[in-house]
């Protein structure tokens, strides 16, 4: 049934046509037997044939030029009239016809069309009603047949013009759905080479640095140069743990925050401190406890802004330096203190790609945060980073 539906809205002027022919044939018995036209109409039977099927076969054009074909129809119907041809079963055309004009039309269309049948109803009943009665019953009773057409008509563009809204409205949810996940693949992919960034930098930094030593170290001190290489290999397994992490993030359609590849905090400062300490940066870390709890984002993101700036510091401070990492739990913000006495150069310098400080901005700009950076003025490099708590736990 439903093919057979699909095959019929594929097809209309196919439709259009059986409907003429449904409409023209119920009169040919009748002028056949002779009932119709009457004795005084004018051309007899070939005429009223005639009459039938110029009122039916425009028909099958009344989707294409409803206005047209309702000014065909109208126009033979006033013929008709003129040549005094009683009303046939084939009138019921112009009312098919004002049907199309209130659907595909516009309103001030189908006002005109509405006018134009009421003057033909009041025209039919003039010339062929008998006493007053008459003539105001079959006026009453065309102009309700005129009415109804017009408002199935109306109806029926209203409906259509409901559905193509819902379908226009469906196809900007559609896009902006696939505009959503587009900006959500994105978002991600940054978050991802943020986190590779701050992985690789930060690891490979401490391996670079363990290696130089070990070389330096290999004839002089076997024993620390072991011991170097060694904080070399454990700091490449972890490296390499992150990176399948990360890249598990990737391949998996769960999402990043899944409770199987829990994030690093504020409960990991201390472990890092003690790589960037075997790296050979003297590191001074302190904690201020807070009253209320650090949401994983937040921490998160104070664990990179100061593995960033320790990163820096291996690469870009110098031999002999120490570090300084205050971290300030307050109930309103998150306050983090890098600093160093190294050349003072340390944040200003990047890998090559501007990702050091801009990805630090990055991180603390998600929270509204600000950042800071710079040299001190008796020597050394400070980042200072507030990270506002609002909104966490409740």
């Amino acid at each position: 049934m439903a093919s057979l539906w699909a095959w019929l809205r594929r097809h209309p002027r196919i439709v259009d046509g059986v409907v003429a022919g449904f409409i023209a044939l119920p009169n040919l018995p009748y002028i056949a037997a002779g009932i119709f036209p009457a004795g005084e109409a004018m051309g007899g039977r070939l005429l009223a044939t005639v009459f039938i099927l110029l009122q039916c076969v425009p028909l099958i054009w009344r989707r294409r030029w409803p206005l047209g074909v309702f000014a065909a129809l109208s126009s033979v119907a006033f013929v008709q009239w003129s040549a005094n041809h009683f009303m046939t079963f084939a009138n019921v055309s112009l009312l098919l016809a004002l049907y199309t004009v209130a659907a595909q039309s516009r309103r001030l269309h189908t006002a005109l069309a509405f006018l134009v049948m009421e003057l033909g109803a009041l025209l039919a009943a003039l010339r062929w009603t008998g006493g007053a009665d008459d003539r105001v019953v079959t006026f009453v009773g065309l102009s309700l047949c005129i009415l109804v057409s017009g408002l199935l008509g109306d109806s029926a563009r209203s409906r259509r013009a409901y559905y193509a809204e819902l379908e226009a409205r469906a196809d900007r949810l559609e896009r902006e759905r696939e505009q959503e996940a587009q900006l959500a693949v994105a978002d991600e992919r940054a978050r991802i080479a943020r986190e590779m960034h701050d992985v690789v930098a930060h690891n490979v930094s401490v391996m670079v640095v363990q290696a130089e030593g070990a070389a330096y170290l290999f004839d002089t001190d076997p024993g620390r140069s072991r011991q170097a290489m060694s904080t070399v290999a454990s700091t490449g397994r972890q490296a390499l743990a992150e990176m399948r992490r990360l890249l598990g993030v990737l391949r998996s359609e769960r999402p990043a925050d899944d409770e199987r590849a829990p994030q690093p905090g504020l409960g990991d400062l201390p472990d890092l401190v003690d790589r960037v300490r075997v790296a050979g940066v003297a590191v001074d870390l302190t904690v201020t406890p807070g009253k209320g709890p650090v949401g994983a984002g937040h921490g998160l993101a104070a664990y990179r802004v100061v593995q960033e700036a320790l990163t820096n510091v291996l690469k870009h401070a110098g031999p002999r330096v120490c570090a300084r990492v205050r971290v300030d739990r307050a109930d309103d913000a998150l306050r983090l203190t890098v600093t160093d006495d190294g050349r003072g150069a340390a944040a200003d310098s990047t890998d090559g790609r501007g990702h050091g400080l801009r990805g630090m901005r990055e991180r603390v700009g998600v929270y509204d945060g600000t950042l800071r950076a710079g040299p001190l003025p008796g020597g050394g490099y400070e980042v200072y980073a507030e990270i506002p708590l609002k909104g966490v736990g409740g």
